[in-house]
């Protein structure tokens, strides 16, 4: 047998690995949207994992009001706990208490890190239900996404962090997704196809061809791992799967792909949408496999499409994706199609 021929076999379950059975599908209740943002609402920040550098919370409130809203602070919004931006206790005060506040239209994370994985057995889901709001986050808060979710069948928006550089692209697609009601259609940035000519991590390339249509569902590739076997770990089957990652070896990469497809139904996605992996390729001189040869490796060998390169992971220029919600991926376009908004009037 080829190397080809069973790694599909193998990713398709032939090789007697086992069932897979999920928590979260498109035959559960149907998703709850939170209203859309306008100008003038008040929206909580909080830090739900890492903690950030007072200087840097400036940078939030100020991001948060150039998009005609109003900043918060969480209580907690500054305290430093080793690598955690305070107490478990304390993030899940901030967290509860803006869904609790009726005043509060919407939730920004100022940034990740790491720390949301603790609070998870932790979050009060039914009050998190009760009160849809829109939640925005990515990187560590990849684990929240599949939490609210899952728990919630709440939409909430991988998009930029409270704390990212706001740049024209970024702002304008997070505008769209979270303070509008209507579907659109969000293309590449120009900037990073530009940046393509000098860094290989931005530069888009095909490694299986076709459209993928199925409900956006994904995030950052260590914390879709870290999920494997927890209550939260979710269904990839017939989702449109979106991942990104940043200063990972190939190597890591490489292991974390495994992993996904050996203890998930990955293989079965309608198809993977891989963002820019920045900072992923080896130092000169590693023995290794490049960032393009280890995607192209472990994921050639599925029978569903597959792009690198769209405009969303540790980067400037990030679009948001409405976590949950139906869209389409035409790789000849290198366009996303939401088919549907994440938010309601």
């Amino acid at each position: 047998m080829n190397r080809r021929n069973f790694k599909k076999l193998l990713a398709s379950g032939l090789l007697g690995l086992g069932t897979y059975t999920s928590v979260w599908d498109q035959t559960h209740p149907p998703l709850q949207k939170p209203a859309k943002l306008k100008e003038g609402d008040h929206v909580g920040l909080i830090t739900p994992g890492s903690a950030i550098p007072q200087h840097r919370i400036a940078d939030a409130v100020k991001t948060t009001r150039s998009l005609g809203l109003v900043p918060v602070l969480g209580k907690h919004v500054g305290k430093e706990l080793g690598y955690l931006a305070g107490s478990d206790e304390e993030r899940l005060e901030d967290l509860h208490s803006m869904f609790e506040d009726d005043k509060i239209k919407g939730i920004w994370c100022i940034r990740g890190g790491y720390g949301c994985t603790r609070l998870l057995p932790h979050i009060r889901y039914d009050l998190v239900k009760k009160n849809p709001k829109v939640f925005i986050g990515y990187s560590d808060i990849t684990a929240l996404h599949h939490a609210f979710l899952m728990e919630c069948q709440l939409t909430t928006f991988h998009g930029p962090l409270a704390v990212s550089e706001p740049t024209e692209y970024s702002i304008n697609h997070l505008k769209k997704a979270v303070m509008t009601d209507d579907p659109y259609i969000v293309g590449q940035s120009v900037e990073n196809l530009d940046s393509g000519s000098k860094d290989k991590a931005f530069e888009p390339f095909v490694i299986n061809r076709g459209k993928m249509k199925g409900a956006l569902i994904g995030g950052n590739l260590s914390l879709m791992t870290a999920l494997i076997g927890t209550p939260w770990e979710v269904s990839y089957a017939d989702k449109l799967v979106f991942i990104e990652d940043i200063d990972e070896k190939p190597y890591s990469i490489d292991r974390m792909l495994v992993q996904l497809l050996q203890a998930t139904d990955l293989s079965k996605a309608a198809g993977i949408l891989l963002g820019v992996f920045y900072d992923c390729n080896p130092d000169e001189g590693d023995k290794s496999l490049s960032l393009r040869e280890t995607l192209v490796d472990q994921l050639s060998s599925l029978d569903i499409p597959v792009f690198y390169g769209f405009s969303f992971g540790h980067i400037d220029h990030h679009c948001t994706l409405p976590v949950g919600t139906m869209a389409e991926f035409d790789q000849v376009k290198q366009e996303i199609h939401f088919l549907e908004t994440g938010t309601q009037s």
